[in-house]
């Protein structure tokens, strides 16, 4: 499973980073996290409003942070 963060660095976007990077540890599961800021690559993904995530290539938020109940869930099924 691959989940990545969409967002320029602002404040709410790092926060849903830190949210899903603390879920994943706390879930011991084995998810690539990654962090996309460029604005290119956003727009490409189909990213209008940050933070957005995508699991898997689709997006399951954006313009806000999540629940780390959400994340939970989204790796968990």
């Amino acid at each position: 499973m691959k989940i990545t963060i969409y967002g320029p660095g602002c404040m709410k976007c790092k926060q849903a980073e830190e949210i899903v990077r603390r879920v994943v540890a706390e879930t011991d599961s084995t998810v690539e996290v990654t962090k996309v800021s460029d604005f290119q690559e956003m727009a490409t993904a189909g990213v209008m409003m940050t933070p957005a995530i995508a699991v898997d290539g689709v997006i399951k938020i954006a313009g806000r942070v999540p629940k780390p109940e959400e994340v939970k869930q989204w790796i968990t099924g």
